[in-house]
């Protein structure tokens, strides 16, 4: 049903007649707590993976800058890690 406007009865339907992801009562949604205080271990697992890369003791800065085509092209042609050799 992708790419079709559905009308609020329509979506209703399909949430109801949904039996993997029924509605959450009121009685359930009163009863519910934070994740973080239900799994306070795993919470704290996940906070300290975040991802990503280890803090740089001398981090790059991101610039624009505007090269000739002919020095790109010479550093390009050169292979592989041609923005290391250029930074060089």
């Amino acid at each position: 049903m992708t790419g079709q406007h559905l009308t609020e009865d329509q979506i209703q339907r399909m949430i109801a007649s949904d039996p993997d992801a029924p509605e959450a009562t009121e009685d359930q949604l009163a009863q519910a707590r934070p994740f973080a205080e239900v799994f306070p271990a795993l919470a704290e697992a996940m906070r300290k993976n975040a991802g990503g890369r280890p803090k740089a003791d001398n981090p790059k800065v991101a610039v624009s800058l505007r090269l000739d085509q002919d020095v790109v092209a010479r550093f390009k042609a050169s292979g592989p890690g041609w923005q290391t050799r250029m930074n060089r």
